[in-house]
């Protein structure tokens, strides 16, 4: 989708929210660039989750001009943000990971893409990484999709294979789901779609959340001529036994809430399959911890369903068309076929 060029000024307020826990170090290397953005009409707001680094009196004593909301408690990605978002009220939110570099003028192109169809809820930029920045991270690179199985992927980026940014996905386009890491949403979308699901604590709740809104017929889009720079697991390291856990404990529960229930009967039970697969691959590789950690996600997905405490979502409106979801199998194109392009898999249909 082209971009029309801004011929009106059109400047909402947007609050860059920055959910902190501990991240002393990442808010005094990252939050210089957030305060340099160029949009005209910005309010930048930490919200602590209840750090118990020195956090908040960095804040206090340095940046005196930035807002802060102080949580009792850690609750996670998603419960942090439910509790903060209730306290902010702007038109238009712009969630940020603190470990996210921004560019001084990365907010104007997701507005301004916001401008022309109330109906897109949500967007984000596109994502490269810190350590290198001709390479795509790997948290949404340039906009997030989703398989048959409910294997996301991205634009750039598929299962542990990331792409260098040569501007081939540098078109702006509806996505399946915008990353957590820079996610900008509507604030009206976002409470009336009741935030995140807290049960997720963290790790695909943006996933879930970008699916019910296309539920409703709101579209999610990538902005790529926005760009941010992400470290990635700054919080949950990479391969951290409960980040294994909850990766594999949500996408199950995402299924379960959103998937039609003519299909969840086949769908649920391969995917447990292929969990399983997965984790005695790794447990034959030597990874115990791998194999524990999906054994407790099934066992707590099944907690979860069988007290009640997960709900399916309702059916999608019969007029909502949802985005960036590709009808075959990433599995089946990555581990088989041996495609690690994102083009190539798309192209391969």
């Amino acid at each position: 989708m082209a971009i029309p060029p801004n011929t009106q000024p059109f400047l909402p307020e947007v609050a860059v929210v920055i959910l902190n826990w501990n991240g002393k170090h990442f808010l005094q290397k990252f939050l210089p660039s957030v305060i340099a953005s160029t949009y005209a009409n910005v309010r930048v707001v930490v919200a602590d989750n209840a750090s118990t680094d020195d956090s908040v009196a960095f804040l206090k004593q340095t940046y005196p001009n930035v807002e802060l909301v102080l949580l009792p408690t850690n609750l996670g990605f998603a419960g942090g943000y439910n509790a903060a978002l209730q306290k902010v009220n702007s038109p238009i939110y712009i969630l940020l990971n603190s470990d996210v570099e921004v560019t001084p003028s990365w907010i104007e192109p997701m507005i301004t893409l916001m401008a022309t169809d109330e109906n897109i809820a949500a967007c984000q930029p596109k994502i490269l990484s810190f350590e290198n920045k001709q390479m795509f991270e790997y948290a949404g690179a340039s906009g997030g999709m989703l398989d048959s199985l409910g294997y996301p992927f991205a634009r750039g980026r598929v299962f542990e294979s990331v792409e260098k940014n040569e501007g081939q996905y540098d078109n702006a386009i509806p996505c399946f789901w915008a990353s957590g890491a820079a996610l900008c949403i509507r604030s009206k979308a976002f409470h009336q779609a009741k935030g995140f699901d807290k049960n997720f604590f963290a790790h695909q709740e943006e996933i879930d959340l970008c699916w019910r809104l296309q539920k409703v017929g709101m579209q999610i889009y990538v902005v790529p001529s926005s760009v941010v720079y992400h470290v990635g697991g700054g919080t949950l390291p990479t391969g951290s036994s409960k980040k294994v856990f909850l990766n594999f404990r949500n996408n199950l529960l995402m299924m379960y809430k959103n998937v039609p229930l003519s299909q969840l009967f086949y769908i649920l039970p391969f995917r447990m399959l292929l969990d399983a697969v997965a984790a005695w691959k790794a447990l034959f590789e030597g990874s115990g911890s791998y194999f524990m950690s999906v054994a407790k996600a099934h066992v707590g997905f099944m907690w979860y369903v069988l007290t009640g405490k997960v709900t399916r979502t309702p059916k999608a409106k019969k007029d909502a068309v949802v985005y960036g979801l590709y009808k075959g199998s990433i599995v089946w194109e990555y581990f088989i076929k041996k495609r690690r392009v994102f083009s190539e898999i798309i192209n391969s249909k």
